[in-house]
Formats: C-alpha cells, sequence, structure tokens
C-alpha cells in the first residue's frame, strides 16, 4: 500500500523545551491514518495534518470498547539518527491484541512504515536531552455506527506522536506506589493480557 503524505503548512505551536515536556502533553504536527471496511481490507494509508477525529456518536467504539492500543518510544542517537527499541515486538502485541477483541490485524512491514514515516516526518519534534524519546501511539478503534453487540464492519488505524521526559513526576527516582486489594483490574479468562481502554479506565479509583 502507498502511504500518501501531506504536510502541514501551518505549525500547530513550537517544540517545547526538553525540560518543560512531561508526560503526554504535547502532540507533533502530522498523524497517520489508515481504514478498514469488511470485504475490502485496509485501505487510504496517509499522513497528514494532526486533526480532531470525527465519529459518529454510534460509533461501536464509544459503546462497546472494541479499541487496542500500542506505546513505544523513539530516541534520539549519538551519531544523529533515530532508534526504535523493538518495534516488532509491538506490532506483534497490537494484532495479538486486536485477536481478543476481534478486530482485524495490520500488516507488520506496513504497520512499521507508517511509523518511520511519521517519525522521520516529525523528527525535529525528538527531544534529545538524556530520559527523554518522542512516544509512539498507534491504536485501533471500531468506526462502524451500530447500537448492537457484535464486531464492527469498519475501523480506523492511526498513530500520533508525543514528545516526552519522565512518566512520573519523579522523574526517574524510586516512585511510590499504591496497590489495592480490593479492586481488580484483570481476572482469569479476561482480557489483562490486551492492551484496550477498558482495562484502564476502571484503575483510576485508586490510582
Amino acid at each position: 500500500m502507498e502511504i500518501k503524505v501531506t504536510k502541514s503548512t501551518d505549525l500547530r505551536q513550537d517544540r517545547p523545551k526538553d525540560s518543560e515536556l512531561g508526560f503526554g502533553k504535547y502532540t507533533t504536527d502530522h498523524m497517520f491514518l489508515m481504514d478498514y471496511a469488511l470485504g475490502k481490507g485496509w485501505y487510504d494509508g496517509r499522513v497528514v495534518p494532526y486533526q480532531a477525529l470525527e465519529l459518529d456518536p454510534a460509533a461501536m467504539v464509544l459503546h462497546y470498547n472494541q479499541e487496542v492500543f500500542e506505546g513505544l518510544k523513539a530516541y534520539a542517537l549519538a551519531d544523529g539518527g533515530v532508534g526504535l527499541f523493538r518495534p516488532e515486538k509491538n506490532v506483534q502485541r497490537m494484532n495479538t491484541s486486536a485477536q481478543r477483541l476481534v478486530m482485524p490485524e495490520v500488516d507488520s512491514q506496513l504497520f512499521l512504515r507508517a511509523i518511520k514515516e511519521l517519525v522521520l516526518l516529525d523528527r525535529e519534534w525528538l527531544p534529545t536531552s538524556e530520559g527523554t524519546s518522542l512516544y509512539i501511539r498507534p491504536t485501533m478503534i471500531a468506526t462502524e455506527p451500530m447500537i448492537g453487540i457484535r464486531a464492527s464492519e469498519r475501523y480506523l488505524f492511526y498513530i500520533i506522536l508525543s514528545p516526552v521526559g519522565a512518566y512520573y513526576a519523579e522523574g526517574f527516582n524510586p516512585t511510590r506506589i499504591y496497590v489495592s486489594d480490593t479492586y481488580v483490574r484483570a481476572a482469569q479468562h479476561g482480557v489483562g493480557n490486551v492492551k484496550t481502554s477498558g482495562n484502564y479506565g476502571p484503575t483510576i479509583l485508586v490510582s
């Protein structure tokens, strides 16, 4: 599949200083999008200026949580290059998650090409200070408008980027955690091994 690239003519914001990044507060100027339809497969892979998604209020992702995502990072290398740490493992895990939620898999080579295309286009957003990176968030959602419990026949796969520092405010120092023995995130034969939003929302109460 050819990946069409439309460059932004209006940059959203100046790149923040590495010391101001935090985690997940900023997104870059472009994103990758690709659509899926039952009987047609994946089509229209494209890199476009970062923009809002348009969803029908009945989109199945909003009602039945057919969503999976991944998280990986690009790093500035000492020789001026850009490095990814075992991205093929993230592709594998996302497709495993997709299988569990009856969603279509994404071709691994296309997945990696899309990431590389997007990272290189927004390379100026890549922070270079120690402990920083460019966070990559591939996501797949069910977009068919349907109020009824079954697998969607239409999906959107997209990738966005975010320059990040340490995840916790304490930086890379030891972090205090709270372990709850009342609330359970994962149960036997459940979806605890799947990266889906339904696994994360319930944890906010005890986080």
